[in-house]
């Protein structure tokens, strides 16, 4: 396989500063299917530099408005025109179903279209009424400057996109650094911000690992902002890097999702139906490595045995295999370690108390395609608690853990018993219950007889360790801006503070 140039600054493709490579495997067979630029200091710094050169010197700050709007609807345009190329790559490089990886090329074409809207539809700044016709003052927003990105490696190219397309709306430029182990979509998607015409320099990207490329955008002097979506102890990282420059920071550190379910919620067939899967759909999409999954079912006890049963039954039937083929639900983890890391919460899970009731353990050879793959049988874990691990911890695997609640108190509690604060769910049939436990939830987003769905216009983040700072949304532009008041005097006259 030869190399591809994965490194661009400046408006050019380049191979690594050192010449150093590295394989992209494929979860699904564990074999390399392509070989990136594997970059370093040196690349970040170039990088760092076109950036600053482009927001320094070059056009795209003060573009109008108008124009940078029309860019990003471009983009949303090209990825429309390659969905079902972009889906493929995504389910290659992540391990997940090529549907999942559509329906990601089509939530990134959305998240572009938005924040052009967005932009498009503001006024010049808000007017500020200083008590005076003699006093014109109003706030701007201007763009933050220089911006390092560092995305995760479970939606390579949603989480790009939710820093890019704001960014890029507010008249910045960037730095990207994917994911050393899923980098190939974000590539893409710079490729395609070139073809829309976007000026050299403003958007760069260098692949390569956290501990050189991730640390140099964190501390970089010349870096305004570096948003990060990882885990907490990365996160924590990027943040002391930060501090000494005083830059501006957003992090997003995932979450340990309570998913509640009442027994109200489960009284009709219906409702059982319902409120089973979309706890199957909360806690195993793309094999739980999600930083919203709802690994945590918190179930009324009246109804907890009956409904573990029938969630463990259907999760069993989940058909694993690789992405791209036909009847597959649930793809592989996304690398050894990932796997590992799995099997060591379920092992410390079972010597805790929990109660396996389906899962735990890797799928028998003749059970999977390819047998090779970093596969795990989603699991569900019964009468677990607070004090363990698996219950404490973001697992990023498919583990389900199973708590019980009697009174509401107790649910609320249970819910926020969290150093996190992402997502929650709540399932019931009395809207004023719903109303009082959405209120009471500390996270980030809850949703009321769902799970998982988010609008581009709404905003996503989380309270506690889950992070700072908020993306999508209106505050998801403003991260990427600065404020400035702006005070005119439209009749000076002296002020005679002093007698001299």
């Amino acid at each position: 396989m030869s190399v591809q140039k994965t490194i661009h600054v400046g408006g050019q493709w380049r191979g690594a500063a050192s010449g150093a490579t590295r394989d992209i495997i494929d979860p699904a067979d564990a074999k390399p299917f392509a070989v990136i630029a594997e970059g370093g200091a040196e690349d970040a710094d170039a990088a760092i530099a076109a950036a600053r050169r482009a927001f320094d010197e070059g056009p795209w700050p003060t573009t109008p408005v108008a124009e940078r709007a029309a860019l990003l609807r471009r983009v949303a345009d090209l990825l429309v025109r390659d969905r079902e190329k972009i889906g493929l790559l995504e389910s290659r490089d992540a391990g997940k179903t090529v549907e999942e990886g559509r329906v990601d090329v089509d939530c990134v074409a959305d998240a572009f279209r938005y924040f052009a809207d967005l932009v498009i539809g503001e006024g010049a700044g808000r007017v500020v009424d200083a008590g005076s016709d003699e006093i014109h003052s109003v706030v701007v927003h201007e763009p933050v400057g220089v911006c390092a990105m560092i995305t995760p490696w479970n939606y390579p190219l949603l989480q790009a996109s939710w820093k890019i397309a704001p960014a890029l709306a507010a008249g910045n430029t960037f730095v990207v650094k994917p994911s050393e182990i899923t980098p190939l979509t974000t590539v893409v998607l710079v490729e395609l911000l070139v073809e829309a015409g976007l000026p050299a320099g403003v958007a760069n990207i260098v692949t390569g690992p956290g501990s050189s490329v991730g640390a140099r955008l964190a501390d970089h002097p010349d870096v305004d902002l570096v948003s990060f979506t990882g885990g907490l102890v990365s996160g924590t990282k990027v943040a002391q890097a930060a501090a000494a420059d005083v830059k501006k920071v957003a992090l997003e550190l995932g979450g340990k999702n309570p998913n509640v379910v009442f027994a109200d919620a489960c009284e009709t067939e219906e409702g059982f139906d319902t409120a089973v899967d979309q706890a199957l759909n909360a806690a195993f999409i793309h094999s739980g490595q999600v930083c919203s999954a709802g690994s945590r079912l918190i179930v009324e006890e009246s109804v907890r045995e009956r409904f573990v049963a029938e969630l463990a039954r259907r999760a069993e039937k989940i058909r694993l295999g690789r992405g791209t083929e036909d009847g597959v639900e649930c793809g592989p983890l996304v690398s050894e370690p990932q796997r590992a890391k799995t099997e060591a919460y379920v092992a410390s899970a079972l010597a805790e108390g929990a109660v396996l009731r389906c899962g735990g353990k890797r799928p028998e050879p003749s059970d999977v395609r390819p047998a090779t793959g970093y596969f795990y049988e989603p699991t569900v874990l019964d009468q677990c608690h607070r004090e363990m691990r698996v219950v404490r911890e973001e697992t990023f695997g498919p583990i389900l853990t199973v708590e019980t609640f009697r009174t509401e108190d107790e649910a609320v509690a249970l819910a926020n018993d969290t150093e996190y604060g992402l997502a929650g769910a709540v399932w019931t049939t009395d809207a004023g219950r719903a109303r009082r436990v959405a209120g009471r939830l500390r996270h980030g987003t809850v949703w009321i007889n769902d799970f998982h769905p988010y609008l581009p216009q709404a905003e996503w983040g989380g309270f506690g360790k889950s992070g700072v700072g908020r993306e999508l949304g209106p505050a998801g532009l403003a991260e990427y801006r600065e404020s400035k008041h702006i005070y005119q005097n439209l009749a000076p006259k002296p002020v005679r503070w002093f007698a001299g």
